[in-house]
């Protein structure tokens, strides 16, 4: 396993397990007293070329739903689940082409299925083939070459 494996792989599990270690307990300050958390990621903004196309295939790929139009729109949910929030070091090689600064990473109920769809549209998808102690993982790109991470939980992070 190599050293960025080692990293990447290991921040979700560790989060998992630090998730599991204070889930009922609150966050407490310096000061001793409790801390407001926030409750999950509310958006993820990020520069596009098409907007629009880009957009769409996210809906009509990974099911993204678009951004409504509207107040009375459906927007996409999300089930709960762990969500790791990782910096890496700027000159990781993990997601690419290093000019792109970030990569996103889906919960996805079955990976070999969700290859297999994204694979019946046209858009490569590479599957890890070891299966890790927090479950198994595929990567691809969207059309703007921005990198996906897919993540089947599994194992200690069973989700």
């Amino acid at each position: 396993m190599k050293a960025d494996d080692f990293t990447r792989r290991t921040a979700l599990g560790l989060t998992a397990a630090a998730i599991a270690a204070a889930n009922g307990r609150a966050m407490a300050s310096e000061e001793g007293k409790t801390m407001e958390r926030v409750t999950g990621i509310g958006g993820f903004f990020f520069r596009a070329k098409d907007t629009k196309a880009l957009a769409q295939w996210y809906e009509d790929n990974l099911g993204v739903l678009k951004v409504p139009t509207d107040y009375d729109g459906a927007a996409w949910q999300q089930q709960a689940g762990t969500t790791v929030f990782a910096p890496f070091k700027e000159d990781t090689k993990y997601f690419g082409d290093m000019r792109l600064q970030w990569m996103i990473n889906f919960r996805v109920k079955d990976l070999d299925k969700m290859a297999a769809q994204l694979r019946a549209k046209g858009t490569a998808v590479e599957i890890d083939p070891e299966t890790y102690p927090n479950g198994r993982f595929a990567k691809l790109n969207d059309p703007e070459g921005n990198p996906i991470q897919l993540w089947e939980p599994g194992g200690v992070d069973k989700s």
